[in-house]
This record gives structure tokens, sequence and C-alpha cells, in this order.
């Protein structure tokens, strides 16, 4: 079901026209775009993070063993979901990884830049992708599953974002939240990404109940490797002040299969129902009543 978003009027429609009030949201690149405007605001992401994304998500332990761990979610959780909407899906790393592993999933994606669409565009071809703010989706009871993968910590209204998530999922639908973890660690990587903040799985359970959901499980992830990071970002805070981006992706190919085979071993445990109470990152699965 779409919905307007000037009149929040829903239909079905094969195009965007709204049937009551004639809004029909442009198009470039053969791609709607809902939020022109917003992407304009830099506040949370600086788009020029698009240009080093690719080449760092592919090498970089962490953006792999995060794939194999929402995948894992999502089969363990939502076995039945025919329909997914990842909210924020950058330059596609994410969608990709999950068309490859699930290919009868019908896939979308969203993004407040269009220039990380492009990307996406390229890596995952067969997924429908909308330039969008999250804080306003389009839709309403339409997507089995909605992902947003670090993502949340981006936006001041998080709450909101979880409000309009559970507006798009269908009845029984669910979510899939990863944000970082322990304002503790906070860094010179969190100023560089514009993060609003690092959660609390206290304060994370309490945002999805807010909006209606029902947790299903909360579990830290890099628990294993929590001892290197904080050691890293304890560095950070207290050496020269010369924060290089790219650097924190760029282990050399022994150290980072090292670091991608301890995060196997903690993503085994998870699976095995560990939830582990500490870590750099929180992962939550919470479904729509």
């Amino acid at each position: 079901m779409k919905r307007c978003l000037e009149c929040h009027a829903t239909f079905k429609s094969s195009g965007w026209r709204c049937p009551c009030c004639g809004h029909e949201p442009p198009e470039t690149n053969g791609r709607v775009l809902f939020a022109p405007s917003a992407e304009q605001n830099t506040d949370g992401f600086d788009p020029d993070s698009f240009d080093h994304l690719p080449e760092a998500e592919e090498r970089s332990f962490w953006f792999r063993s995060r794939n194999e761990l929402i995948v894992w979610a999502l089969r363990r959780y939502f076995p039945e979901a025919r329909s997914f909407l990842e909210i924020g899906c950058g330059t596609g790393f994410v969608l990709r990884g999950i068309g490859q592993a699930l290919p009868a999933l019908e896939l979308a994606g969203s993004e407040l830049f269009e220039s990380g669409l492009a990307t996406a565009e390229r890596r995952i071809p067969r997924a429908a992708l909308y330039q969008m703010d999250a804080r306003a989706i389009p839709f309403e009871r339409e997507f089995d599953v909605v992902g947003a993968f670090d993502v949340i910590e981006h936006v001041d209204e998080d709450q909101t974002v979880l409000e309009e998530v559970f507006r798009s999922l269908t009845p029984g639908g669910g979510v899939l939240v990863t944000v970082p973890q322990h304002g503790w660690l906070w860094s010179d990587v969190d100023d560089y990404a514009r993060h609003k903040r690092r959660y609390s799985g206290r304060e994370l359970r309490e945002k999805l109940v807010g909006a209606g959901f029902s947790v299903l499980r909360l579990t830290s992830f890099v628990s294993f490797l929590l001892p290197v990071l904080a050691v890293s970002r304890i560095r950070q805070r207290n050496g020269p002040h010369q924060f290089d981006p790219l650097a924190e992706y760029g282990q050399r190919p022994l150290v980072d299969s090292l670091l991608a085979w301890v995060m196997g071993l903690e993503r085994r445990s998870i699976g095995l129902g560990l939830s582990l109470p500490a870590g750099g990152s929180l992962l939550a699965v919470a479904r729509r009543p």
C-alpha cells in the first residue's frame, strides 16, 4: 500500500500519483524522489563518504561479518518473509548480500542521498530504489521486514523513524536494527560519521517498544573483540588528533581474516541462543503485532 506524503491518503496503484490530492513525486534517473529538499541537509551524514565506502565495505571484516549476522537473523526470525525494505541502504552492500543469500526475497532500498543509490543500483540492479527520508516513509502495511543498519544513530528523530517503520510493515512483520553501543566508546569515528548517539540496550528496547514493537531478540555483537575496540578508541582520544577514516577498515589481509574468524565464532554463539551483554554494536529483532 502506498501513502501520499502530502495528504496522507493510502492507495494502490502502479504509479505514485495520489488519487486524492493529485500529488506526484518527481523522478530522476528512473528513481522516485520523495524528499529531494532533505538531501541538502548533511547534518547527520556526509555524502562524500560514498566515495570511499564501497572499497571499505568490500575489504573490511566488520562489514562482511555484519552482513552474515543480518542474513542469519532474517532466516532465523522471518523465514516466511517475501518482501524486504532497507532504509538508509547507502551503496547497497547489505542489500546485495541479502539478495545473494535470499534470491526469492523481493528487495527495496531507500537512501536520503541519491549519490549512494547510483552505486546501490550497480550492486543490486533487481532492487527497487527510492530517494527517501526515513522520517516520512511513503508506504503503509507494505513490507514483511524492514532493516535499518547503522542508520537511526544519524537521526535526531530516531523515535519517529521507528514509528514510520512500524507503519510500513505488514501486521506480523518485523524489523532488524543495528546501532553502535556504549557511550563510553565515543571517538573520532563517531564524530566523523556524524552520529547523534551511541545506544544502550535499554534505550534501544524502550524506543522499539514505544514505537509499538514487541522485541524478540536483543544482543550485542563485536563483543569478543570489545577489548581490542576499547583500546583503539582510547588511543584515538588520547593520541595525536590526526584521524584517518579509512584506517578503521584497512587491516592487513591476515589480520582482517583473523578478526573475521573471531566474529564468526561470536555469530555462532548468538545463533546458539547466547545474547551478549556488551559489545561495540547492538542487534535488535522486533515484530509488529
